[in-house]
């Protein structure tokens, strides 16, 4: 047989971005909102894996319950990062770290995340410490002052602080 080279072949560009349609069932949270990070549920469930493909939701189709996704690596979008670094048996918040410019940033579907927040510290769920979660990307500067400003966040103190993360995507 022949080799033909198919004209449908590509399906993302070279050094380009990634923007992939993603069924809401597939999704951790399966209510995605625009501009929220999401990550991509990994239905293997391989023991200590942790590597599930995560990126930020440009836009919703609610009628055909599909999120169009982000997944460029090392675009940079300004996220809530809870400050978390922790958590007891039980589930319970038990530790809380600055953050610090670089620092992984993960996403973290645990129980104490304040509304609105999916990232964390926290390599570790606080409901399912064996799998843990997924790195997100890293904490990074959005401007001259912002990067000055680091670490962001009081050690032992929790809080929840607007910070620029360029995310890992599905480059890495």
């Amino acid at each position: 047989m022949a080799e033909v080279i198919s004209a449908d072949y590509e399906v993302s560009s070279e050094g380009g971005v990634r923007h992939w349609e993603i069924p809401y069932a597939r999704l951790e949270d399966g209510t995605p909102t625009v501009s929220n990070p999401a990550s991509v549920v990994d239905d293997a469930a391989r023991p200590g894996t942790v590597t599930r493909v995560c990126g930020t939701i440009l836009s919703v189709d609610a009628v055909n319950s599909i999120a169009t996704i982000d997944f460029t690596c090392g675009m940079v979008y300004r996220q809530p990062v809870r400050n978390v670094n922790a958590y007891i048996a039980g589930g319970a918040e038990n530790g809380w770290a600055a953050i610090q410019f670089g620092a992984p940033i993960y996403y973290d579907n645990s129980g104490t995340m304040p509304a609105g927040c999916y990232l964390s510290l926290s390599p570790l769920n606080n409901a399912n410490p064996q799998v843990g979660n997924p790195l997100f990307g890293f904490a990074v500067g959005w401007s001259d002052a912002d990067t000055a400003s680091f670490p962001k966040a009081v050690i032992n103190v929790a809080s929840t602080t607007d910070v620029a993360v360029m995310q890992r995507g599905c480059g890495a």
